[in-house]
């Protein structure tokens, strides 16, 4: 059975930096692209980034390039998003997503899913 858990959300400041964690079980990180969707109230999921199979091409959403970073620790198979110089308009629901082997930005590409993890950041 696959798992993939998040964790790291929490209520920042304009500015502030967070560190989103999506811990997978089921399945090898390594083996699938992993990306990171978000989805703000009354807005459609968008994704933010994504990392191939074996740390291939990534994505980034232009919204947050040069500020977010997506990375992956295969020897605790767990994904990582930092998060810089976070905006107001950072805030949702952040959910993590496996599938695959090349980053795409369509949810329906990903198989697996986590449960979310909400970010606020406040002005």
């Amino acid at each position: 059975q696959v798992q993939l858990v998040e964790s790291g959300g929490g209520l920042v400041q304009v500015g502030d930096s967070l560190r989103l964690s999506c811990a997978a079980s089921g399945l090898i990180v390594d083996r699938y692209s992993l990306a990171w969707f978000r989805q703000a109230p009354g807005k459609e999921r968008e994704a933010v980034s994504c990392i191939s199979r074996s740390d291939g091409p990534t994505y980034f959403d232009d919204s947050v390039k040069g500020r977010f970073i997506i990375s992956r620790d295969n020897a605790k198979n767990t994904v990582y998003l930092q998060m810089n110089r976070l905006k107001a308009e950072d805030t949702a629901v952040y959910y993590c997503a496996a599938g695959g082997n090349i980053c795409k930005i369509q949810s329906y590409e990903y198989d697996y899913w986590g449960q979310g993890t909400q970010v606020s950041i406040s002005s």
